[in-house]
């Protein structure tokens, strides 16, 4: 079990006010961008307003607590990417490789069960009963 595992609490009333004026912001941007698109704005203002709410809304909900777990989440994941060893070029192509002569070896061998077990049924089977 991880030691740094904390006990979660509710989320306060301060952080889902918070959570709420994001939610409008978002909001109001996606209007003022419809808004804009009908009084015929250009499309780079229109882009703007919505870039601009998208923006406020995540600055205002990353000061609440779900927010700063979820920056602690991504600082952690990040701190553990570091540790993952990746394949080098020659090991992919490699792999690739044995993976592709594989799929092919069997897609040989069943092909020749289903041509057996074809044979089987339509000509033993079949005529048995005829």
């Amino acid at each position: 079990m991880n030691t740094k595992a904390e006990q979660t609490k509710g989320t306060s009333g301060a952080d889902i006010g918070k959570l709420v004026l994001a939610v409008l912001v978002l909001a109001a941007g996606i209007v003022g961008y419809t808004y804009l698109g009908n009084t015929g704005a250009s499309s780079p203002v229109r882009l703007i307003t919505i870039l601009l709410a998208v923006i406020v809304a995540v600055a205002i909900a990353a000061f609440t607590g779900p927010g700063r777990r979820a920056r602690h989440f991504m600082a952690e994941s990040q701190f553990e990417m570091r540790k993952v060893v990746w394949p080098t070029r020659d090991e992919t192509i490699k792999t690739t490789g044995v993976i592709m002569v594989v799929v092919v070896v069997l897609s040989i061998l069943l092909g020749l069960i289903d041509l057996f077990l074809k044979s089987v049924v339509l000509d033993w089977l079949l005529k048995l009963g005829s």
